[in-house]
């Protein structure tokens, strides 16, 4: 999907206009307009050309946004600084001083007698002549609104601001007219006519609807500059500047200038520049700003870095993998932005009615003032009726209900590690009754493990040393288990002659002379008697979803060893989350049936479909849609298809880039427990909407016939031109605040969330340290603030002379003076 920003658009109706306008242009298979963001992703074969110009022609004005990696860093900045509420309140600022001075000639007087200067005082036509500038002026501050208006009416597209521009502008031409009439009698002398005609100026109705139109706009404009801060706050975490190594010397360079394969250093307290695998060192990492995970995590050689994560404790050497827009970093910016730029299936409604909205209330406006007029009512009455149907109405708070909501969620969730690449995947994801779950590495870890040793005759490190002698020449993942098991008890392996193996049975060979075998039950079975008693233990462990592997040696059974792939810890609770929120939870495994069952019952699964191979899982999904809205969550090369299949495909974010890649939603974070999480964000978001197109659409209902005056002759009800330009303001601010409120949705189980505002809520002690000369330094300071009860960490920064202490209860800040001017450094008051 191509981007570009559009400029020029001030409500829903010019964006259903530009998006109208761009999917006429042949090539174009789908267009998508944000007004949040102003905003417009295209996919298709039309020209970049073509696509600027069937928007220029619309009425507005394009440009593409910049693939390049420093230009499109500076276009995205550009589209969500918020430049709007500045100007917007110059021009309020600008509009309530005059718009003050206008009350207190025309109401402040003619209401309250509060005196005039002595040339108004009894001058009814200076009066009005006053009342005429100050409007003007006024209306001139606030030309933007006529100026987009009527261009909007050109271009046979009016918009919001048609709507306020031809509500002012009748105010005041036909005060205008009023004033001229007014002359004409105080030079025929008719005073008792003067007096008649002002009270049908209505200057201060036009100046008031510009001003208090133009607060909601601030307000407005304020609410959706809150809705972007995830996205800000994301692109804000984008390290400036990278110290790579040239000539064996550090240079600092901008982090544009870094190419993959260059070496980078990170020091303490440092952000890591681009994405990268550490050569040198070890280090805790705070990557809380990509998983939203407090706890640091141990990295060392080998282990893999990302863009914005933090240095916490040593110092490192790396090899830069990813730069510029492939870093992960930017890869969620770029879900979180699409996300925003693309629409909701809901949205479809607001939008259809959004681009005949403003066309229908112009309507509406002439058929009040006629059918009042027939009624007999004064011009100046029924213009009053039709002026409040115009100002009232509110095509901005229909435009803005799936928006604010799907950037306030989409936001949320990539606070959390929870990234959605659309607003399709955010709403189908609130709409899911099924989730179908991948065994291996989703439900379980990944890594066979293992779990029980049983020998016979011989203790268990005789068993273990002669399986890690046969199986370390074997590649398979259970060997892998026992060999990572022996490591760790220290055994040593010992030479294995005539080494073979039995494809899908087992393996054999030779030790000292001796002949040795190991695999399967069946395998073993041919060259071993096995005890009854083992035989039984055997069936039992695959019961338990244990794979049972047995060894022998000199046709003598030496024992058992059963490997299994374990649960994650937090796959059950995670399971029985799903259950509680009334969704149906399946798991799929190619396993054998008897082990797919004991892993199911130790989930808690409501069903289990083993023996499935890759390619009919995505069958599987198929009859599970025909059931209800499905996901699937996957982390394999072979969960791709089904991944692409299904309602919405959720992938584990440690999986493969084939099934990222394949996903609607990725699980930054690679636990389960995010699975509820999305479903809860998505259900919360889609409420939220539907709260939001509610008020929008009840508001419109309820507020035209009440302007149009309804609820007159039934009620008594009359609604002021001011009073319903009041209503329009606050209409779009309240739905964009309503949508704001989805950042206080609790979307984990209550333990987690204390467990995070605990971790979150450490206190941290800033100390202005002088003599810091070197990391040598820093490292001094580091470790013997760290070696103070209650210090949780502390990182040092010669450059900045600072040590940043934080504290897991309250240690007194003259200990923590003391330890750092014991090392010979001093602590600056």
């Amino acid at each position: 999907m191509e981007q570009y920003n559009v400029k020029g658009m001030s409500c829903a109706a010019c964006s259903a206009r530009v998006e109208k306008a761009v999917s006429k242009v042949d090539g174009v298979t789908a267009c998508s307009v944000s007004l949040l963001t102003n905003s417009m992703g295209v996919e298709g074969a039309a020209s970049e050309q073509e696509i600027i110009k069937a928007v220029e022609d619309a009425g507005y004005s394009a440009s593409k946004k910049s693939s390049e990696k420093k230009t499109a860093k500076t276009n995205n900045d550009d589209a969500l600084k918020d430049t709007e509420t500045p100007a917007i309140l110059k021009r309020l600022i600008a509009s309530v001083i005059f718009l003050v001075l206008l009350m207190y000639i025309s109401m402040g007087h003619m209401m309250w007698g509060f005196p005039l200067p002595p040339f108004l005082n009894g001058n009814h036509v200076a009066m009005g002549l006053s009342q005429l500038l100050l409007t003007g002026i006024i209306m001139v501050i606030n030309q933007k609104f006529f100026v987009s208006g009527f261009k909007g009416l050109i271009h046979l597209a009016p918009n919001m601001d048609t709507l306020v521009a031809l509500g002012a502008e009748t105010a005041f031409i036909y005060s205008t007219y009023a004033l001229f009439a007014m002359t004409t009698a105080q030079v025929n002398g008719d005073m008792a006519a003067v007096n008649e005609y002002m009270n049908d100026f209505y200057f201060e109705s036009a100046a008031m609807i510009l001003t208090l139109i133009t607060v909601g706009k601030m307000l407005e404009a304020h609410s959706k500059g809150k809705t972007t801060d995830a996205l800000k706050g994301l692109m804000n975490l984008a390290p400036k500047t990278a110290v790579i190594i040239i000539d064996e010397k550090e240079k600092q360079v901008p982090v544009e200038s870094v190419k993959i394969g260059d070496v980078f250093v990170v020091r303490p307290g440092e952000s890591i520049p681009v994405d990268g695998v550490i050569v040198e060192g070890s280090t805790a990492v705070d990557e809380s700003a990509l998983t939203g995970e407090s706890a640091s995590v141990d990295k060392t050689v080998g282990d893999a870095v990302s863009a914005a994560t933090i240095n916490r404790s040593g110092f490192v050497r790396c090899e830069a993998k990813r730069v510029g827009q492939d870093t992960t970093l930017s890869q969620i910016i770029k879900m979180v932005s699409d996300a925003s730029a693309t629409k909701a299936p809901i949205a479809k409604i607001a939008d259809k009615v959004s681009g005949v909205f403003v066309p229908i209330v112009i309507s509406i406006a002439v058929i009040t003032l006629i059918v009042w007029l027939l009624l007999g009512e004064t011009i100046g009455f029924a213009l009053a009726r039709a002026i409040s149907v115009l100002v009232i109405s509110c095509p901005c708070a229909l435009g803005l209900a799936t928006p604010v909501a799907i950037m306030v969620g989409s936001g949320v969730g990539a606070k959390n590690g929870i990234l959605f690449k659309t607003a399709v995947s955010l709403e189908s994801t609130g709409r899911i009754n099924i989730v179908a779950l991948d065994k291996t590495g989703t439900i379980t870890k990944g890594e066979p493990v293992v779990t029980d040793v049983i020998p016979n005759k011989i203790d268990d490190n005789e068993l273990l040393k002669l399986a890690y002698s046969l199986e370390n020449k074997s590649e398979h993942p259970l060997a892998r288990a026992i060999v990572s098991k022996a490591e760790e008890l220290g055994l040593t392996v010992t030479d294995v002659d005539n080494f073979s193996i039995a494809v899908g049975n087992g393996l054999s060979g030779k030790i000292d002379g001796e002949n040795v075998f190991g695999g399967n039950m069946s395998y073993i079975s041919s060259v071993a008697n096995i005890p009854e008693n083992l035989r039984i233990s055997a069936d039992k462990l695959s019961e338990e979803g244990k794979t049972p592997l047995f060894f022998c040696k000199n046709n003598t059974l030496a024992g058992i060893i059963a490997v299994a792939d374990v649960i994650k810890d937090e796959s059950p609770k995670a399971i029985k989350t799903l259950k509680n929120m009334g969704l149906k939870v399946v798991m799929l495994t190619g396993d054998n049936q008897k082990t797919a069952e004991a892993i199911g019952r130790q989930a808690g699964v409501d069903e289990v479909i083993a023996g499935v191979l890759p390619d009919g899982k995505a069958s599987i999904i198929e009859k599970l849609k025909s059931e209800g809205k499905t996901a699937m969550v996957g982390d394999g090369i072979n969960d791709a298809p089904a991944l692409t299949n299904a309602d919405v495909g959720i992938a584990i974010g440690a999986g493969t880039d084939v099934a990222i890649d394949a996903a609607d939603v990725v699980l930054m974070k690679s636990s389960l427990a995010d699975v509820p999480a999305a479903i809860k964000l998505g259900r919360a978001t889609l409420r939220n909407i539907h709260e939001n197109l509610f008020w929008a659409f009840i508001y419109n209902v309820i507020g035209i016939p009440l302007a149009a005056g309804v609820f007159i002759t039934l009620l008594g009800w009359k609604l002021n031109p001011m009073f319903g330009a009041a209503a329009m303001s606050l209409s779009s601010f309240c739905v964009v605040t309503n949508a704001l409120r989805l950042n206080l949705v609790k979307i984990y189980p209550k333990g987690i969330n204390k467990k995070r505002k605990g971790e979150n809520s450490k206190m941290k002690v800033t100390l202005k340290v002088k003599g810091m000369m070197c990391p040598h330094c820093e490292a001094r300071v580091k470790s013997a603030l760290e070696e103070i009860p209650g210090v949780d960490s502390a990182v040092a920064n010669h450059k900045k002379g600072t040590a940043i202490v934080t504290l897991k209860e309250n240690v007194p800040v003259d200990t923590l003076k003391s330890a750092v001017e014991n090392q010979g450094y001093n602590v600056i008051d």
